[in-house]
């Protein structure tokens, strides 16, 4: 369905968490319930059968080498859950701030689009991809909390944790996995949320304690005159001051 229905439109919907856009197939490959090279040549199928999808399925099949990409790594280094695959990250100082962690897991950081993804998390087993980044950035990078707290919440709540793309695309996040996102890479959440959900319809969907507030201030509620009868936290870090830390 994926391929005949969505793929055409991939490249520009992929990182818009509120429309069904991606194929939704992690939890069956990381089940062995279908296999890479099994999408690989239905993929390469329908493109050969329809040029007018190649351009989008190279950019589908990218995503799925990327996956591949990140079991190379777990064959070479079974520790990649646990070690930073770049030596010189191995002694980061990191914050042990447990209110900061438990209010990350429990969708309540006052920042609507990490919020938004933890509790689909919680509540659906799953996250959009994009929100994966953000919600990753935030702690690894503004709350500098260890990224492997977060790979093990990841790894007990995600449906399609697996052993190589959970720890990798974590380390990727943190800047310090092969071939990652360089450390000083920090996703800002705020501008990220206005860019791929531009009226909220996310936002609204999972953090209803914003729902009611107009389109330009769902991601920046404490900017709203009603900031304090939402209901909704504060943010619990200043986003700003923590990326020149």
């Amino acid at each position: 369905r994926f391929l005949e229905d969505l793929v055409a439109d991939y490249p520009n919907e992929r990182d818009i968490p509120a429309r069904e856009a991606t194929s939704r197939l992690s939890p069956h490959l990381a089940f062995g319930e279908i296999s890479p090279r099994q999408v690989w040549h239905a993929a390469m199928a329908i493109a050969h059968h329809a040029p007018g999808k190649a351009a989008s399925i190279d950019k589908f099949l990218s995503e799925l080498a990327w996956r591949d990409f990140n079991y190379n790594q777990l064959y070479h280094r079974e520790d990649i859950a646990r070690v930073p695959m770049v030596a010189k990250y191995a002694h980061l100082e990191w914050r042990g701030d447990e209110a900061a962690l438990e209010a990350w897991t429990r969708g309540r950081t006052g920042i609507p689009i990490v919020d938004a993804g933890m509790r689909e998390l919680w509540e659906t087993g799953t996250m959009h991809n994009r929100v994966r980044m953000l919600t990753a950035s935030l702690l690894a990078k503004n709350l500098l909390i260890d990224w492997r707290r977060g790979e093990e919440w990841f790894w007990d709540t995600l449906v399609d944790a697996d052993p190589a793309n959970n720890p990798g695309n974590w380390q990727w996040v943190a800047g310090s996995g092969l071939d990652a996102s360089p450390y000083f890479r920090i996703f800002n959440p705020v501008t990220q949320g206005e860019r791929f959900d531009p009226h909220g319809d996310y936002v609204r969907r999972w953090v209803p304690e914003v729902a009611r507030l107009p389109d330009h201030l769902v991601h920046q509620p404490w900017q709203a005159p009603e900031a304090r009868r939402l209901g909704y936290p504060a943010p619990i870090v200043d986003l700003k001051a923590s990326r020149e830390r």
